[in-house]
């Protein structure tokens, strides 16, 4: 073998050497690349739970709870519309006529308090529950009773009836859920963001979330509990879209229910609530809500204080051939 041949054979030899070496780190940098990706897949998937959508808001378990007699109230999960625990669809909207009842402040009066009659005290609150499940009936809220109209999904056990707190007193955390949470009740908590009298004080967040955990719809009144009619166009969205608007993002609830303040509102209001994307609202006219009640002006019966038990089951048996709502309504103001 002359010096040229041997030249050649050991260029060839190293060339060889380097593809191997080449071929050795390029496998390398592939497996380093795939434990990345796993890892930041993993990652991903223990911060954000492996779904879309906003996780600053505060998740919640769904479970059940159940009271002495059995029943059984599931809570909904993060997000979702009460309606989602009810039992499967018949595809038979239901066409029962329903009382939804109306509490302000579950406490004694404070003295000089303007709307004395509002405040239904707590021993007194938890008497009338009590007469209500004796009497067969079963707290639901309003996307359950809406999706029993709609669809004929399966409400719990007994006769329907709506229990609505408004303005966000502290005592319908503080009284009312007691009662309601030993009966494996539900409500739908109607809440302004501003304006509650200092003496009585309005729910905190959490004890917004608490109710919500219970089982309870957010529903609400607005902002500042303004007499809507009276708005120009900006600052009834204020009320209406806005207050939807901060709800939504800051409970992760669906509010699909507006009550309007003291009962006012007209055909603006009304077009207003629906633009907001509520599927209805609340009045303050006495009878019974059913699925042929215009969605946008449904009727409650005011519950006042000193109302024994035997009274509002006469309250609610006499008010359920009340005539529908008109159009339009001016009720009395609201504590």
């Amino acid at each position: 073998m002359d010096a040229e041949q041997l030249h050649r054979r050991r260029a060839a030899r190293a060339l060889e050497r380097r593809r191997r070496s080449q071929r050795r780190r390029f496998v390398a940098v592939g497996a380093l690349v795939a434990v990345v990706v796993v890892a930041g897949v993993a990652i991903a998937t223990s911060v954000g739970g492996g779904s879309s959508g906003n996780t600053s808001a505060p998740k919640r378990a769904s479970h059940t709870s159940r009271n002495a007699g059995g029943s059984s109230a599931q809570h909904a999960h993060h997000g979702a519309s009460t309606a989602s625990v009810l039992g499967p669809a018949t595809g038979q909207p239901g066409h029962a006529a329903v009382p939804v009842l109306m509490y302000h402040v579950i406490a004694a009066p404070p003295a000089g308090a303007p709307f004395p009659g509002l405040y239904v005290q707590a021993d007194e609150f938890a008497a009338q529950m009590q007469a209500l499940k004796a009497a067969g009936w079963h707290a639901v809220t309003l996307d359950q009773l809406r999706a029993y109209w709609s669809h004929g999904a399966e409400l719990p056990p007994g006769k329907p009836i709506v229990l609505t707190f408004d303005n966000g007193y502290h005592s319908q955390y503080a009284s009312a859920l007691p009662v309601l949470k030993k009966l494996g009740w539900v409500a739908d908590e109607n809440i302004q963001l501003s304006g509650l009298p200092p003496s009585q004080g309005g729910l905190t967040d959490d004890e917004v979330r608490a109710l919500v955990n219970a089982g309870w719809e957010l529903d609400t009144q607005g902002i500042s509990h303004a007499d809507l009619i009276a708005l120009d166009a900006s600052q009834l969205h204020y009320q209406v879209a806005t207050a939807r608007q901060i709800i939504r993002r800051r409970y992760g609830v669906p509010v699909n229910w507006f009550c309007y303040p003291s009962g006012h509102y007209n055909s603006t209001v009304i077009a207003a609530v629906r633009s907001a994307g509520y599927v209805g609202s609340t009045t303050v006219i006495p009878g019974w809500a059913g699925p042929s009640n215009d969605p946008y002006a449904l009727p409650r019966l005011r519950v006042l204080g000193g109302t024994s038990p035997s009274a509002l089951l006469e309250q609610i048996a006499s008010n359920r051939t009340a005539s529908p709502p008109p159009s339009s309504y001016g009720g009395a103001g609201t504590a």
